[in-house]
């Protein structure tokens, strides 16, 4: 998002996205990962399945509660606009934020300090083990936590209290920072609920093994003795990569799991459901089967199949939670076991237009073969932009495309769109690049390729009117959103009915009435 401390955040430009959405006719706004970011500033990476990113905090909001001065708020040399820089930004955020603390702890009203206790009391299960990882991180030079000194590595309880108290001062600090981001969180959900929009996150089935809930939960993953991975997550060859994906995360005991009743799981289902209003669960996959490398290997080619949990998981989890708003990524190498799952457990899947055009009239992935109970995208963060994608593609590609839109490839992101909008899916959802029309320079992410990733940026500028009123025509074309008081009415049947064939036409056949 836009924003001046150079990276997106939960003020006022959160708002104003909303404020487009509703102009726009749109009634979803789907997000990457909330948590706070670690290897490769990836959301797919965070440092915990629970704290949200202190990063996404928005100064601005702060001198309100008297947790910053107006002055504090002055910057130097400006922050470009249409990319994050993490290490400047991060370093500003951590002056900024560190100062804020010093003004919370001299000067914070007693109702600010019931909020922050009364927020401990109720995140204590995850929040002293993430506050205190966090505050290791820092005190031994943010080093893998297997790489610390072995007593507080694995975790034995006379070096957690030791370190506990050592390093108290951090421990609250990083408190301070879940509870500022928690509350501007709330804010910016409760302005889009009321202003109709529900928000979709999204939940990586896998945790990175540098975080505080595989530091704490070792029992709950494969490592070995020293709290190292034994085998490790990826994707074979696909789409992607000719190599297959290696994502490096240490896999589930599975096994382990079951036993407490998934209670991990659980608990962090929970906690996302009061930040999102429907989740986007990633490689769904995963939980019928996952791709298993053993650690060490350099790409993700030596890996097997393994069988996951299954519907087992799924019960349980609702039997705790009730039925959940989840939509299945159910992307890349799929069989029929997965398949199955989804459809038994009753789970929309995805499909992703510029996968739809690599082959012929059979690709899954053309409208023609939607069923209602499928998310439709142009394309995710993955992909590349929609008019990225279309420029890069061979000719024969784009014939196809052009044979199955009846256009001439002009305008392509908005062909792609309206096919979207114009399918069966119940719902559809497009990236906000391909609205603004633009090119590769803005594509968010290259599976594969760790560098220069999650920096793109939308200038305010961009959220133009006859953009959003192009979507808003175009949704309401589709009837995927009515007009202020408008109202589609069912129409009767009509029933044609003929005693005599037309003239010229065979004699109807023996059994027509019937058929």
């Amino acid at each position: 998002m836009p924003g001046r401390f150079g990276i997106g955040e939960m003020g006022q430009a959160a708002r104003d996205l909303v404020d487009f959405l509703v102009q726009a006719g749109q009634s979803i706004w789907q997000i990457l990962p909330l948590g706070p970011t670690g290897y490769g500033d990836s959301p797919y990476q965070p440092f915990s399945a629970f704290a949200g990113n202190p990063l996404l905090i928005s100064p601005d909001l702060l001198p309100a509660d008297g947790l910053l001065d107006e002055a504090d708020l002055a910057l130097g040399t400006p922050f470009p606009a249409d990319r994050v820089l993490y290490g400047p930004a991060i370093a500003l955020k951590d002056r900024m934020l560190r100062r804020s603390y010093r003004h919370y702890r001299a000067r914070a009203s007693a109702t600010l300090r019931a909020q922050l206790a009364d927020f401990q009391e109720e995140n204590h299960a995850w929040l002293d083990d993430y506050t205190l990882f966090m505050a290791l991180k820092l005190h031994f030079g943010w080093a893998v936590w297997a790489d610390w000194p072995a007593d507080i590595a694995l975790r034995e309880p006379g070096a957690l209290v030791h370190w506990r108290e050592a390093l108290r001062q951090e421990v609250d600090y990083q408190c301070y920072l879940q509870f500022l981001f928690m509350r501007q969180w709330a804010d910016v959900k409760r302005y889009a609920n009321e202003a109709g929009i529900s928000i979709m996150g999204d939940v990586p089935i896998f945790m990175g093994h540098d975080s505080a809930d595989v530091w704490s939960h070792r029992e709950l993953f494969q490592l070995d003795e020293r709290g190292l991975p034994t085998m490790v997550a990826g994707v074979p060859p696909d789409y992607f990569s000719s190599t297959g994906q290696l994502w490096g995360n240490p896999h589930y005991r599975w096994g382990a799991l079951k036993e407490t009743g998934y209670a991990w799981w659980i608990e962090r289902l929970k906690g996302v459901f009061t930040r999102v209003d429907l989740v986007r669960l990633d490689h769904f996959r995963g939980f019928s089967g996952y791709w298993e490398v053993p650690a060490g290997e350099k790409t993700a080619i030596n890996g097997r199949w393994v069988k996951g949990p299954g519907g087992d998981f799924f019960r349980v989890v609702q039997r705790a939670l009730g039925t959940l708003p989840i939509i299945a990524e159910d992307l890349g190498v799929i069989s029929a076991d997965v398949v199955a799952l989804r459809e038994e457990l009753g789970l929309p899947g995805m499909k992703v237009l510029q996968f739809a055009f690599d082959s012929d009239a059979l690709n899954p992935a053309l409208p023609h073969h939607y069923t209602h109970d499928c998310v439709v995208y142009t394309g995710t963060h993955d992909n590349d932009t929609t008019i990225g994608w279309y420029t890069s593609r061979d000719e024969a590609i784009k014939h196809r495309v052009r044979a199955y839109t009846g256009t001439d490839g002009r305008d392509i992101h908005w062909t792609l769109m309206r096919l979207a909008m114009n399918s069966v899916a119940d719902t559809a959802i497009v990236p906000l690049q391909d609205v603004l029309g633009l090119g590769s320079e803005a594509r968010l992410n290259r599976p594969g390729n760790p560098d220069d990733n999650w920096t793109w940026r939308y200038r305010q500028e961009m959220l133009r009117d006859d953009l959003a009123e192009g979507l808003r025509q175009m949704a309401h074309a589709s009837g995927r959103w009515l007009e202020p008081g408008e109202q589609f009415e069912e129409s009767a049947p009509v029933v044609l009915e003929y005693e005599e064939p037309f003239p010229g036409q065979a004699p109807y056949p023996p059994g027509h009435h019937e058929a």
